[in-house]
């Protein structure tokens, strides 16, 4: 089993892009940054696609501003560090792992998670288990956000179980890893377009498809962000059955008109990603744009909506 030194060199005040650039003609690559300056200005540039930081991520980034090297364990990696040490003049915490424990040890984060009645969203390396009464939901949660562990994806599947049935077009709009959009095809219906702001979206979905032996034929990816891009709203098109959004309370808002807009006359909006204090604000929102509450859910601080046009009362199978 290899063995790897990782050696973190903390930088001067404003001094990190001098020690990267040190660092690389030093010979060092694969460079990790660490910089709470620049976590606090992706957070401000992106404060749209969230209501919240978990607290443990913005204490792990506080005061940090430091480089992270890996070298091998041998003699040629010390004698790799010790240059990287003397062109730097700069003595760093050192810490040696192993290659499986670096590559594999996220793995113990994600296990096999049963939703509603029909679900289990099983991670890649688990093995499918034998005679089990539930659909499986094969996902690679290195690809993109979206594991079914988080309680926002757990109540919009419970969600999507009650209305999914073949036949059924699905619209996921912010798919991300493709979990609800797949999920709505493990559980039968007919067709799914998925569409997120993130390039790396469309490969991340599609590879978890592949998990699931879907056909790309009827899962079609988008890129782009529809409340700026007419062009991209007019290609997805309109008459969707289910219309899906786990995003966040900032985008929701001014997406509830044109999600209206993409679903057929006896189609249903299942959204969620709504934090706690929120729910309110965005039940107008949804009400103003012409939908009808069907079912309001709440777990762990999250909110959900499940909403329709008209007739709410037959939405359900039909």
């Amino acid at each position: 089993m290899s063995r790897w030194i990782e050696a973190a060199f903390s930088a001067a005040p404003g001094g990190l892009d001098e020690l990267c650039d040190r660092l690389t003609e030093l010979g060092a690559d694969g460079l990790v940054i660490e910089d709470e300056a620049d976590f606090r200005r992706f957070l401000e540039q992106n404060r749209q696609y969230w209501d919240y930081v978990d607290s443990e991520l913005e204490e792990r980034y506080r005061g940090l501003s430091r480089v992270k090297v890996y070298v091998s364990d041998d003699e040629a990696g010390r004698a790799r560090l010790a240059a990287f040490t003397e062109g730097t003049g700069l003595e760093p915490v050192t810490t040696v792992v192993d290659e499986a424990d670096w590559q594999d040890n996220w793995k113990k984060y994600y296990k096999p998670i049963e939703v509603g009645e029909q679900l289990l969203v099983l991670p890649r390396w688990e093995p499918i288990p034998q005679d089990i009464p539930r659909k499986v939901l094969r996902l690679d949660p290195g690809l993109a956000f979206g594991t079914g562990g988080h309680a926002t994806t757990r109540m919009c599947l419970r969600a999507l179980e009650k209305y999914a049935a073949p036949e059924k077009f699905v619209l996921d709009l912010g798919c991300g890893s493709g979990i609800l959009g797949i999920g709505a095809l493990v559980l039968d219906c007919a067709y799914c377009a998925g569409c997120d702001i993130d390039p790396k979206s469309p490969d991340a979905a599609a590879e978890n498809a592949r998990l699931n032996g879907i056909n790309l034929a009827i899962y079609h990816m988008y890129v782009g962000d529809i409340l700026a891009d007419a062009g991209l709203r007019s290609e997805l098109g309109e008459g969707y059955d289910i219309v899906l959004a786990n995003i966040v309370s900032d985008v929701i808002i001014p997406l509830a008109p044109y999600a209206r807009g993409f679903m057929s006359e006896r189609g249903v909006f299942i959204t969620s990603g709504i934090i706690d204090g929120r729910q309110d604000e965005v039940r107008a929102a949804l009400e103003s744009a012409g939908f009808v509450i069907i079912s309001h859910d709440m777990e762990e601080g999250w909110h959900s909506f499940v909403c329709a046009g008209r007739n709410p009362e037959q939405q359900c199978r039909t």
